[in-house]
């Protein structure tokens, strides 16, 4: 995102897109989107629009098409995450086979223990997905055989799933055989789409996908510059920034901020490897708006710890509203809204008796 700031691109963030505009020949030629603070709507126009939409792609597929043929097979993965004890050494582990044949990983992860992952088939993806108990008894049963000593429920520390938008094969229902590599694929209507890829080869997919775009909108051919240019914050001795070193060349500006309240240096919650000045930086750099920005998209403190994110999150709410200048109403919603989000991070029983996810 600051990247593509740095290079001139024009962000916006919680717009949904609602449809697309057309011209007299039924090709794309825009979006209209509603901006989710305001309620307002907007459109833009442009000369190619990309549907990188990852396991949503067929839902703006059809914003253009309604008859349009599913292109997409999606398939959830979920991981679970433990405290360090559970694999102590710097080495990871991979089991190519398992007893079904799905691929099992443990990985030392920011300081604790990630271990996945699943291959299920879902009928829709979904923006808040939950893990499937034979899922969970997968992960904790084959994860005893490999890491230092056998977790239980009780030692998961986050469950969290991600959605593969793995693209349709002809023939076959096995998500697992379906091919990891990128798919672009332009409709009738001129809407290009990618999908399916890895986070692995994500700068190869982009610029395939722009060169595509590029002739799409009848563009001057240009050099792509993606196998030189630095993300935002690259530092070439980012490590000895410590536990900043994830902000490479923004962790000073960071420590500014400490230096300068004191206050922003306390930790955000007991277990967590994050301050408060991360909120104020992603708030003021980051174009965080939400709890869940802060918690689950900026830092990765639900990913690593469902119980102490919920922990941070009133004194998240109340750093974002002084920056923001909201009110004790606004927190009260963030608050409740974070603690939906966060039930599908645990395996916690809630206050009803239930279980999440």
């Amino acid at each position: 995102m600051a990247t593509a700031a740095e290079q001139g691109a024009t962000l916006v963030n919680y717009c949904h897109v609602t449809g697309v505009t057309q011209d007299s020949n039924g090709f794309v030629n825009g979006v209209v989107a509603r901006d989710e603070e305001s309620g307002n709507s907007v459109t833009a126009s442009a000369k190619v629009v990309v549907n990188a939409t990852g396991p949503f792609t067929d839902a703006i597929r059809r914003l253009a098409d309604p008859s349009i043929e599913a292109m997409i097979a999606p398939s959830q993965g979920i991981h679970l995450v433990f405290d360090r004890s559970f694999l102590p050494g710097e080495s990871a582990i991979m089991v190519p086979h398992t007893r079904d044949g799905r691929v099992m990983f443990a990985i030392p992860w920011h300081d604790h223990t990630l271990v996945g992952t699943t291959d299920t088939a879902i009928p829709e993806p979904t923006l808040e997905p939950s893990a499937r108990e034979e899922e969970i008894e997968f992960i904790l049963t084959t994860a005893a055989q490999y890491l230092h000593k056998a977790p239980s429920r009780a030692d998961v520390l986050s469950v969290f799933i991600g959605i593969r938008p793995l693209v349709m094969a002809a023939t076959g229902s096995n998500t697992a055989a379906l091919s990891r590599d990128h798919t672009i694929r332009i409709d009738e209507s001129g809407l290009l789409s990618i999908a399916g890829g890895k986070w692995t080869t994500y700068r190869h997919m982009a610029e395939d996908c722009v060169n595509q775009a590029a002739t799409l909108g009848q563009l001057p051919e240009r050099e792509c510059v993606t196998s030189r240019l630095n993300i935002h914050g690259f530092h070439p001795h980012a490590e000895k920034f410590g536990s900043l070193s994830f902000y490479g060349a923004d962790a000073p500006a960071i420590n500014d901020l400490m230096e300068t309240d004191p206050d922003l240096a306390a930790p955000l919650a007991e277990s967590l490897p994050y301050v408060g000045a991360e909120v104020v930086w992603a708030v003021r750099h980051e174009m965080a708006r939400t709890v869940d920005d802060v918690l689950c998209r900026r830092t990765r403190a639900l990913f690593l710890n469902a119980k102490a994110a919920r922990a941070a999150a009133p004194r998240v709410a109340s750093l974002m509203a002084q920056e923001l200048g909201y009110d004790a109403d606004w927190q009260a919603r963030q608050l409740a809204a974070f603690d939906q989000v966060a039930g599908h991070f645990s395996l916690e029983a809630d206050a009803s008796g239930g279980i999440y996810p």
